[in-house]
């Protein structure tokens, strides 16, 4: 009989004025009786809606009806069937917009669980588990993978399993693209990307760090060394900035590289001297889950103050509800219906102050969400000297201007069959924010899959 309680089971989470001072984990996770009792709301529905919102198709019912029946194991192997990275998804993924959203229990309550679920059952496996992923027998083809993030991560997995020789050229030092350097301690454990990432090497993948293509190799001196097919899942890391005076002062940071120093180059650790300002009040320019963590951040390094300054309403955020909700309680200030005109320095060329004018709503813009309007004469400053801005990143031109007959579109995304995901040069595929812009870790994972799949059909002709 299904558990028929409207709510979820609550996540166990740190007091909030405790862990606004760590880089501990957040959400602690489920029990093996809270998962059980969650995973008992599930109806089992015969036609698996949830399972349509999933953009690698985890086969949601399936692994759900064994967390109620104990099987964890069990579980955990029809998850990873389609999903390489479920430690990874059941913290990150906006499963509210995704497979939860499609919850036929959501319509009269809450949707089932899914990411908690999910996340159990990757966390009990890794925790009794002593199972390893092993390499299957060789095809000696091999397939190249620019970029260790999430898209590369999971194209490379697939295609190992399918016995072809694969590398990753990683141009940061570490595997793990965004998941190392862009998502915080708090919000993923980096111990747990580091056991995907070993996983993927106990599958015989290759990986090659400080390897920035375009510089070191450029793609065709990769196809040069026998490599059939490269996939290029090389993400959005190139900042955007506003445009507005007081840009290049000292301690304004873009949201990328003020996270990269925290979370890559251990800058909340007191025994890594990683060059980063630890100032006591701070504003943060955007309103998606990048301006959250680099709030949330700021809170954890010291900061008496986090403002974070977003243009248009509290209801218009873009950033997940759960990343707001934790953002608040940690204490950030958020300013909504603001936007920075000028960032004010002081004689030595050190951020102070930031000056915002008020705005309000006007008529719906191209992406259907109300145009902010600036209010004449409203203009008010927030002490700050530390400004990170967060409104958004592109792909990095050095691969396409390096590669020649590499096309992209006008915002600097590589242009792609839309099923197949081939570039314009033949047996270059690509993926995730390299494709899209920046976009979310499923998102890029679902790219790899789709990416891996079509590269086999190709070199299995």
């Amino acid at each position: 009989m299904p558990n028929m309680s409207m709510t979820k089971v609550p996540m166990p989470e740190q007091d909030p004025n405790v862990r606004n001072k760590n880089f501990e984990e957040v959400s602690l996770g489920y029990t093996e009786e809270m998962a059980v009792e969650e995973a008992e709301r599930c109806l089992n529905c015969k036609h698996k809606p949830c399972v349509t919102g999933c953009p690698v198709t985890v086969r949601i019912p399936e692994f759900i009806e064994k967390v109620a029946a104990k099987d964890f194991e069990a579980a955990y192997e029809i998850i990873t069937s389609t999903n390489g990275l479920p430690a990874v998804c059941g913290r990150v993924c906006p499963q509210e917009s995704q497979c939860e959203s499609k919850c036929v229990r959501g319509i009269k309550g809450e949707p089932v669980a899914i990411g908690r679920l999910e996340r159990f059952v990757a966390d009990y496996h890794r925790a009794h588990s002593n199972d390893k992923a092993t390499k299957v027998e060789s095809n000696g083809i091999k397939v190249a993978v620019v970029g260790a993030g999430p898209s590369g991560l999971t194209c490379a997995a697939d295609l190992a399993k399918l016995g072809y020789e694969v590398t990753i050229f990683e141009a940061f030092h570490k595997a793990g693209g965004v998941l190392v350097y862009g998502i915080p301690e708090f919000r993923l454990p980096k111990s747990i990307v580091q056991n995907e990432v070993d996983n993927l090497t106990n599958l015989g993948v290759e990986i090659k760090t400080d390897m920035v293509i375009g510089r070191v190799l450029s793609i065709d001196e990769i196809m040069e060394m026998g490599y059939k097919a490269v996939f290029i899942g090389s993400g959005a890391g190139l900042p955007s900035f506003m445009g507005i005076e007081g840009e290049a002062l000292v301690g304004v940071y873009s949201a990328n590289e003020y996270l990269t120093r925290v979370n890559l180059m251990k800058a909340y650790l007191e025994e890594y001297d990683t060059p980063i300002i630890k100032s006591k009040s701070v504003a943060v320019v955007g309103g998606g889950n990048v301006a959250m963590d680099a709030a949330r951040t700021a809170i954890r390094l010291g900061a008496e103050h986090v403002h974070l300054i977003y243009r248009r309403g509290m209801e218009e955020l873009p950033a997940r509800a759960e990343e707001v909700h934790h953002a608040m309680e940690e204490g950030i200030e958020f300013h909504t219906l603001c936007n920075p005109v000028k960032i004010l320095g002081d004689e030595d060329g050190r951020a102070q102050k930031i000056e915002c004018l008020k705005m309000e709503l006007g008529e719906p813009d191209a992406s259907g969400r109300r145009r902010p309007v600036p209010v004449e004469g409203s203009n008010f400053t927030i002490d700050a000297d530390t400004v990170i801005m967060s409104i958004g990143t592109s792909p990095n031109p050095l691969l396409r201007t390096t590669t020649e007959g590499l096309e992209a579109n006008k915002w600097g995304c590589l242009v792609v069959n839309e099923e197949t995901l081939e570039t314009t040069r033949k047996n270059v595929y690509a993926g995730g924010d390299a494709v899209t812009g920046a976009a979310t870790v499923i998102l890029a994972m679902g790219a790899g899959k789709q990416a891996a799949e079509h590269i086999h059909k190709r070199l299995s002709e």
